[in-house]
């Protein structure tokens, strides 16, 4: 059984502690990155955030159930702007 022994084992190698140092260095790299992305992206919708006025300036006259609702809501993109 001596004979199928690995006995060329490395604990600096890259399948050892070398390589969890790398992949813990990657990963901590990743985890900055995503965060900072994250915080700038904060920062610039908290100062330009949404205006919801055209939408909700004139809700005096919708009904419950009406056809006319549709005005006051979310419309798509016409046509001729989508291309």
């Amino acid at each position: 059984m001596s004979g199928t022994e690995n006995t060329s084992r490395n604990a600096w190698g890259i399948n050892g502690v070398l390589g969890m140092l790398i992949a813990t260095a990657l990963l901590l790299t990743i985890l900055v990155f995503l965060v900072s992305w994250a915080i700038k992206v904060q920062n610039r919708e908290a100062s330009h955030f949404y205006d919801p006025e055209p939408i909700v300036s004139n809700l005096d006259n919708i009904k419950m159930n009406s056809r006319k609702n549709a005005n006051f809501a979310f419309q798509d993109v016409k046509e001729e702007k989508k291309r």
